[in-house]
């Protein structure tokens, strides 16, 4: 078992996170039940800010909201001095709703539709991350309708393959992202940018994939942006005034996977990028740019659920049986493994130093296969433990459906022993909200 931030067994047996004893938090808010460490979340952050500004002054870290947002996830990140990025408009309200300063957002998605542009510009956005030239055009046209001049950044196209689930792979050349630095795209689109009157290029920005455990693509991406940036000064004396190099530092789910600390990522990425600077005799250090999202909130999340009905079924393979344990749960909740093959750690949190003896697969109660975690070594669970899944900060509650027309679980907040409703539990009212009979079957 491996324990994350303020987790630890108290003298129940029990998993305690932020000092809220996680069994009574099943008790009092229900099941399934995103628990968050506040506590970790900004310890993460403040890692961040450090060993970036420590070793790189020019330095901004900027959380990737679609891992984990809700207004008072923004509200962490402005107190802890973070810049915010955003996907949708959707995000981009929640970001409006809990007050986060403006000029601190970066707008991405590479489908922003006017409205969501507009929306951009109505309320400030610092950055707007272009991805295509057709956006880039739109863009100008709304600056200039709207009297604006837009600071953006152009989403580049390294050509890297990051060695990743393919899913969750983004800075190759086959990509729906960005402009193509090999094939000439990027300075194409840098050079149109330049020339647009509603549009001020602040610099470039790339993203390679997401859960990484090495460093090896960060770094060529690295070189490879840099080097555009001086060969663009070279052609055309145009200095980009920033490099985002996006995210994508992966963390640990099982035992095997070895991800650099945030401090030991920092520690490569700036020497890289001083490195890189060097090299290619840039007159000038440009503004360090990362995106980190999933190694921020991932490890402070856990998902609690209640067991209920155990199989025992046969099967060919050895050892000729399978256990199947059930939770109240599943994809709803967490879709990651049907996405993209996700992995993932448990134990019961209500008798949490119990030895792991036995071999489980932990299944959802959705009309699916719907398989969280396959053939598990895990303590002995029974009817009605409460099982703590790890890790789940990120891209659970951010994904989470409404499937088989199941409720959206709460989210809490704990710490210093304290725990705050972030998000509501649904109710069956909720998910009938929308739904309407229209006259013609009245």
């Amino acid at each position: 078992m491996n324990l994350f931030g303020t987790q630890k067994i108290n003298d129940l047996g029990h998993l305690e996170i932020g000092g809220c004893d996680t069994v009574d938090l099943a008790g009092r808010f229900g099941t399934p039940l995103y628990v968050m460490d506040e506590a970790l979340i900004r310890r993460n952050c403040r890692e961040y800010l450090d060993g970036f500004k420590s070793r790189y002054a020019n330095s901004k870290i900027a959380f990737a909201g679609k891992a984990l947002l809700t207004t008072a996830i923004c509200r962490i990140m402005d107190q802890e001095g973070m810049c915010l990025d955003v996907a949708s408009s959707g995000e981009l309200y929640t970001a409006v709703k809990a007050r986060f300063p403006m000029d601190r957002i970066f707008v991405h998605g590479n489908f922003k539709s006017e409205s969501e542009l507009r929306m951009a510009l109505e309320n400030g956005a610092g950055r707007i991350v272009v991805d295509s030239v057709n956006e880039l055009a739109l863009l100008n046209t709304i600056a200039l309708d709207m009297g604006k001049k837009v600071d953006i950044l152009l989403r580049l196209t390294p050509g890297i393959d990051p060695h990743t689930h393919r899913l969750i792979s983004t800075g190759q050349e086959d990509t729906k992202y960005g402009l193509n630095i090999k094939d000439g795209s990027a300075m194409a689109g840098v050079k149109k940018a330049i020339a647009y009157p509603g549009i001020n290029l602040k610099g470039i920005h790339c993203h390679v994939g997401s859960q990484l455990l090495d460093t090896d693509a960060h770094f060529a991406a690295i070189r490879i942006m840099v080097e555009f940036a001086a060969q663009l000064l070279q052609e055309t004396g145009f200095m980009l005034e920033e490099i985002n190099t996006g995210g994508g530092l992966g963390i640990r789910y099982v035992e095997g996977q070895v991800p650099p600390t945030i401090d030991a990522f920092a520690e490569i990425i700036t020497s890289a990028f001083s490195n890189a600077v060097e090299e290619f005799l840039l007159p000038w250090e440009p503004i360090l740019i990362q995106e980190p999202g999933r190694s921020i909130v991932g490890t402070a999340g856990t998902t609690l659920y209640t067991v209920g009905p155990i199989k025992k079924v046969r099967i060919t393979e050895e050892p000729g049986y399978r256990v199947y344990v059930t939770v109240d749960g599943g994809l709803s909740d967490n879709p990651r493994p049907i996405l993209y093959d996700a992995v993932y750690e448990a134990f019961p949190a209500n008798k949490a130093n119990s030895e792991p003896t036995e071999t489980l697969t932990i299944s959802g109660k959705h009309c699916e296969t719907d398989m969280l975690i396959e053939n598990t070594k895990i303590a002995p669970l029974e009817f009605g433990d409460i099982l703590a899944v790890q890790c789940t900060g990120a891209y659970n509650y951010a994904m989470a459906s409404n499937y088989n027309r199941f409720c959206k679980p709460a989210v809490v907040l704990a710490n210093n022993g304290k725990a705050e409703v972030i998000v509501e539990r649904e109710t069956l009212d909720d998910v009938v909200r929308h739904d309407i009979i229209p006259p013609s079957l009245a």
